[in-house]
């Protein structure tokens, strides 16, 4: 039988060191199993990490994302990279997080240190599919993410 799991600060200055200490600047605490039909994860997240806009498609592959600690900028695009919309998600905020519909392209940007999310999306996992990535954006690894970053963070200044 599982054990009850806590979104407590000793989770969260984990997660803020775990991403600290991360190439890719984030770091995944799953409350699930990969095999669960509901995905539900606490991510903490430093400013460096890059995450390319991307969608989600396939039948219930919505995703709600709350911002438990920090702040975030979320850019919506459109299918050929146009920035739609752009917010501010802050734990205290305005607004302090999302619920995107499957298929809509979607970035976001870590605006204060040690930012933590809470995600929640259907399982069962499944690598990134065809058309999920943007293919007008790099993707991690790729030459020209660091500019393409400190655009995306420039929407926010």
């Amino acid at each position: 039988m599982m054990k009850p799991g806590f979104l407590d600060q000793t989770l969260f200055s984990e997660l803020a060191e775990k991403a600290t200490a991360s190439p890719r600047g984030r770091q995944h605490h799953n409350f699930h199993q990969m095999e669960d039909a509901c995905h539900r994860m606490a991510v903490g997240l430093q400013p460096s990490t890059y995450i390319p806009p991307h969608r989600h498609l396939g039948e219930n592959k919505a995703e709600t994302l709350l911002v438990l600690k920090g702040r975030l900028g979320l850019l919506i695009f459109n299918e050929t990279g146009t920035v739609q919309a752009k917010h501010i998600l802050q734990a205290g905020g305005e607004c302090v997080g999302v619920d995107l519909p499957t298929g809509v392209f979607h970035g976001l940007v870590v605006l204060e240190d040690d930012s933590l999310i809470f995600e929640c999306k259907a399982g069962p996992y499944r690598p990134v599919g065809e058309g999920e990535l943007a293919d007008w954006a790099p993707r991690e690894g790729e030459a020209g993410v660091a500019s393409y970053h400190a655009w995306m963070r420039a929407q926010f200044e």
